[in-house]
């Protein structure tokens, strides 16, 4: 199953003390003191996203997309370097912003410009926790935001609020756009169980395969797989009990 981000972070925080201690042997204190804060966000930042502890909350992203200023101030090394660091790897993978999978349902990546949101004005279901809505861009459409860290899955439980919101936006022919920073990994399993719902696909395995063939680089992990597998089992559980 691997860690994932945890571990990156981890590795993050422990070059960044390197360099604090480093910057602090040869005399510049005062340049020291910004990296070894730098350095305590990471670690912070790497226990709270461990599957054992999962806390997207501590980020303080609100439930419409925007981050308080005390967030901005606080986790501004992490926040704003994901930003950096995603714009510079989708501008290197030259990888489409966002995939139609079906008429009227559309994944991808973190829509930071008008060219990587969709057309139709799409209701946005946002499955990070990292990255914030812009509000410029997406202030009149739709919204809805399921707080995930980056390579692992939302909840069961969030997954199907998600599907039950895209669902009644799909009812009322309002085109669903699903994202996450790249649209390989959250988002992708969100639209998996939206296939699922709408009829598009047998199971989970089989939207998993249809998202493929037209998003290639998808990449789910075994922490995707395994909210799946439960989300299924729960509606299965609830179909019959109906």
């Amino acid at each position: 199953m691997g860690v994932g981000i945890s571990v990156l972070i981890a590795l993050k925080a422990a070059t960044l003390f390197t360099i604090f201690v480093h910057l602090r042997n040869l005399g510049f204190v005062l340049l020291s003191v910004p990296i070894l804060y730098a350095s305590l966000i990471s670690i912070l930042i790497s226990l709270a996203s461990h599957p054992s502890i999962n806390l997207p909350i501590l980020l303080g992203k609100r439930s419409d997309g925007t981050f308080p200023l005390w967030s901005l101030a606080m986790f501004s090394p992490y926040l704003y370097f994901v930003r950096a660091f995603s714009a510079l790897r989708r501008k290197k993978s030259g990888e489409p912003p966002y995939s139609e999978i079906c008429e009227g349902l559309y994944v991808g990546g973190w829509p930071s410009s008008r060219d990587k949101l969709p057309p139709g004005k799409p209701a946005i279901i946002d499955c990070t926790c990292e990255l914030p809505r812009r509000m410029e861009l997406s202030g009149n459409h739709a919204y809805f935001c399921v707080p995930t860290w980056d390579t692992r899955s939302p909840q069961p439980a969030d997954i199907e609020e998600a599907v039950k919101w895209a669902c009644r936006k799909r009812a009322q022919k309002v085109p669903v756009f699903v994202h996450c920073a790249y649209g390989h990994g959250r988002s992708v399993a969100v639209m998996c169980a939206l296939l699922v719902a709408l009829g598009v696909a047998e199971d989970w395995k089989s939207a998993e395969k249809l998202i493929r063939e037209r998003r290639p680089y998808i990449r789910m992990n075994a922490l995707h797989r395994k909210a799946l597998e439960e989300w299924s089992k729960d509606r299965i559980s609830f179909s019959a009990e109906k």
